[in-house]
């Protein structure tokens, strides 16, 4: 026989029982290294004969967190406060608000609508916003004009200046309003649109007009409530 044969055969067998030593030496380290060790029994038959101990050890060990709790505990050991603290305070407040009478926001928006009408009075005009609504993607102001003067008035309502509580200005359009006011007293429907997106977090407008071309009124009405 070859002599080269003769060699890898050798080899070969080498290999073999290299691999079948390895295989019954790393069998024999993990057995015993996994002895003591059971797996747990989790048939329900035998959470049978245990009655409610059974059924409280198990509900005792299943504890699911609220997101809430999660979020509060990690926030505070952001800040380095103590997570048991703040989380029973979050949970302090969260029952204080929940056992407060849904009726205790009513007296606010009493409040909001009893503050109209409101005027502003100057030269014999009067500008009068008598309710606040929302409708679709706007807040309408109802308004009204009159001229108890002598002498016929003009406006231009693109001079119409709407702020907001945080003195904000905002795009507003006056809808039905004359151009020109009349001496005789009579008054004037019309509605003052804002939309409402440019509301955000704004508690309250106020509107100021002035007459056309000679801007010697100033008719100007603020605390106005927003609607909600």
């Amino acid at each position: 026989m070859n002599s080269t044969v003769v060699l890898t055969l050798i080899l070969l067998a080498l290999m073999f029982g290299a691999g079948v030593t390895s295989s019954v030496w790393g069998f024999t380290i993990g057995r015993e290294a996994l002895q003591g060790t059971t797996q747990p029994d989790i048939r329900p038959s035998n959470n049978a004969g245990s009655g409610k101990q059974g059924t409280q050890a198990s509900k005792d060990q299943v504890s699911i967190l609220k997101e809430k709790d999660i979020l509060t505990t990690v926030k505070a050991r952001v800040e380095g406060r103590d997570p048991e603290k703040t989380t029973a305070g979050a949970n302090t407040k969260t029952e204080k608000a929940s056992s407060k009478p849904a009726a205790a926001k009513k007296p606010a928006a009493q409040n909001a609508s009893a503050k109209f009408p409101l005027n502003s009075r100057d030269g014999g005009i009067t500008l009068e916003v008598s309710a606040a609504s929302q409708r679709n993607n706007s807040m309408l102001l109802d308004v009204s004009m009159k001229n108890e003067g002598s002498q016929a008035v003009r406006f231009l309502y693109s001079f119409l200046n709407v702020t907001d509580d945080r003195g904000r200005a905002l795009s507003a359009t006056a809808e039905d309003l004359p151009s020109e006011l009349p001496p005789n007293g009579q008054v004037f429907y019309g509605t003052v649109s804002i939309p409402t997106a440019l509301l955000e977090n704004a508690k309250e407008v106020s509107l100021t007009l002035t007459d056309y071309p000679g801007q010697k009124l100033q008719l100007q009405i603020s605390g106005i409530p927003v609607a909600k």
